[in-house]
């Protein structure tokens, strides 16, 4: 049976080395440590929602955050009372009522969010972050309309700011030259908010790789998603360990005879007899998956040609393990199934084969198991 195995001491590990960094850090202005809010989107990035949430919580975790209104009707159906801030900005009122009942912190990014908000709360006062766009161009008020932002903000009389954040948009590359200037936009946005006697709440901007190269920027809270799955998209320099791997079982061996055919499209044939194993598992369930080219400026176009015409000369190859040890697939990769080279080793029906994965593409009917 297939499995996406999590394991809960590398996540201890990966908690561990956030912590330590922010320790190192001190306390902010406030006399207060910077506060971790844990980012779970994405069913936990692959981790299962639930058991991710649950387990973080269990280990010090006290907010989460997520990017749809499904997700945070989730959390709370499985019985999570801790805060849970819902990223997105949203103006349709039936999400929104659904959000409050639950008590799901809402973001508001727009004066047309924040009169919905403003409208369903006349009994409680919602809690809400506000968004401001920095440079992102997605959610948030722009940066630059102060005085819309004010004049919408003092219009609202049942809606209480229990904080303000931003997005950048590049933390993950470069010198920080646009991060910085996200950065001091945000801060210009907060002192000109707080001029006006507005409150703004806890102050958060930062988000995995921000949160590692750029420790003047931590403010009150930092929201940590990759990173505690020890994914990051910057270089790994803090041992960081990854979590997540893909397990399925040898369902049958053969030995195959020399020139036979493997796989589709007739790309692969044996050299000599062989003897392989074939696993059920392939690309539907997440292995050998990847993010399609989604960058389309002149000098990304330039380094994506760069790369496959270095990939033209490389020798393509792809491995799993299976007791331990590197073997290789051969032919091309099938939608649930891969045949493994295993001539010359002790490989048996049941044998358990490992995939590495990203956890994020692995389909979510695959169960989770904590170990």
């Amino acid at each position: 049976m297939k499995e996406l195995l999590v394991e809960k001491d590398k996540i201890k590990h990966n908690l561990k080395i956030i912590r330590q960094i922010i320790n190192s850090d001190g306390k902010n202005d406030n006399g207060e440590k910077v506060k971790i809010i844990a980012v779970v989107k994405g069913n936990g990035y692959g981790l299962g929602l639930i058991p991710y949430a649950k387990f973080l919580i269990d280990n010090g975790i006290q907010m989460l955050a997520v990017a749809t209104v499904e997700e945070a009707i989730e959390l709370r159906k499985a019985g999570i009372k801790e805060d849970i801030l819902m990223l997105s900005s949203t103006a349709v009122k039936s999400d929104i009522k659904k959000m409050l009942e639950n008590n799901i912190i809402l973001t508001i990014g727009s004066k047309e969010a924040g009169d919905v908000v403003n409208e369903l709360s006349k009994t409680k006062k919602a809690r809400v972050h506000l968004k401001i766009d920095t440079g992102f161009g997605r959610y948030g008020f722009i940066y630059s309309d102060r005085e819309k932002m004010i004049e919408s903000i003092k219009s609202w009389n049942n809606i209480k700011i229990e904080g303000t954040f931003s997005h950048f948009s590049i933390a993950f590359f470069g010198k920080g030259n646009e991060t910085k200037v996200q950065f001091e936009r945000f801060i210009k946005c907060i002192e000109v908010l707080k001029m006006n006697d507005i409150e703004t709440g806890m102050l958060h901007i930062c988000n995995s790789s921000a949160f590692l190269r750029f420790h003047d920027m931590h403010l009150n809270a930092v929201r940590i998603g990759s990173a505690i799955l020890g994914r990051i998209s910057i270089p790994n320099v803090w041992g960081f360990k990854r979590v997540g791997i893909l397990k399925s079982n040898v369902a049958e061996i053969k030995t195959l005879p020399k020139g036979y055919n493997i796989g589709y499209s007739n790309s692969f044939k044996t050299k000599k007899e062989t003897k392989v194993a074939i696993v059920p598992c392939g690309y539907a369930d997440g292995f050998n998956v990847i993010v399609d080219k989604d960058m389309f400026r002149k000098i990304d176009k330039l380094r994506y040609i760069v790369r496959d015409i270095k990939n033209v000369f490389k020798k393509q190859e792809i491995f799993v393990k299976i007791n331990g040890e590197r073997l290789k697939i051969l032919g091309r990769l099938g939608m649930f199934h891969v045949t493994v080279e295993i001539t010359g080793k002790n490989v048996n029906i049941d044998d358990e084969v490992l995939f590495e994965v990203s956890p994020m593409f692995v389909d979510s009917k695959i169960t989770r198991k904590y170990i």
